[in-house]
């Protein structure tokens, strides 16, 4: 998992952006990136990420210098030289291991309801012939369930209700204006579907975006400073 450090990238986008639409220099992102590759010693495979829940398995042709990402959030690989990677900056990125193969998967709010981390998880274990019990886990940073303020859209997305939030990852806070907001706890809805699925093992999850912006990336903390902000990668490869 990269962080803000160890890159090239100037101002707001300092110093490892990996972000290639946020307006930052695009020789400063390749550099990024570059480094990126290097240090897990495979070709990281960026995706067009759309807060869906589509995977793809990955093909030599998705790694070809130039091409255009495929719109998806979420990827799978069984080959050693290409690595997985999914972009985040408050949203939040899971890796997956399985015998003979790896994944990664973009979980904002919208692909976690929709089911982006279960269709990772299928895709996986199909192409592996592995269990659910067999895959591991691990979640990235994201933004905390201290400062994570959504509405009842959001509630509605993962079929809560209001008399239920509190035993589904959602605490009741109104906003300054007395609107009904809640505090969204992304792990914990993250870790509930991941059990649910049959996965024991399951890592991190212990990070917020947002309180740390010195260390990570936060598009909401950025968007409160009122200044553009880059992105960060949960990326992995088959040994």
């Amino acid at each position: 998992m990269t962080t803000r450090q160890g890159g090239v990238s100037q101002g707001g986008y300092s110093s490892l952006n990996l972000g290639r639409s946020v307006g930052d220099d695009p020789a400063a992102v390749a550099e990024n990136r570059r480094r990126v590759g290097e240090a897990i010693g495979a070709t990281p495979v960026f995706l067009k990420q759309m807060h869906g829940t589509r995977v793809i398995r990955l093909t030599a042709a998705h790694a070809v210098p130039g091409i255009e990402p495929e719109q998806a959030d979420a990827s799978i690989s069984l080959d050693p030289a290409l690595a997985c990677a999914v972009m985040a900056a408050d949203c939040m990125p899971v890796l997956f291991a399985a015998p003979g193969g790896v994944g990664a998967a973009h979980a904002g709010w919208r692909g976690l309801s929709g089911g982006v981390l279960e269709n990772t998880v299928l895709a996986l274990c199909e192409a592996t012939g592995s269990e659910p019990g067999a895959v591991q886990a691990w979640m990235g940073p994201c933004i905390g369930p201290s400062v994570f303020e959504v509405g009842a859209d959001v509630l509605q997305a993962f079929g809560v209700t209001p008399k239920q939030e509190d035993q589904l990852h959602f605490r009741f806070q109104p906003n300054a204006a007395g609107e009904p907001r809640w505090r969204a706890d992304l792990v914990g809805l993250a870790r509930q579907r991941l059990q649910a699925l049959g996965l024991t093992e399951i890592h991190g999850g212990h990070w917020c975006t947002y309180s740390e912006p010195s260390r990570f990336f936060s598009y909401r903390w950025e968007q409160s400073q009122g200044h553009a902000g880059g992105r960060m990668a949960a990326v992995i490869r088959r040994l």
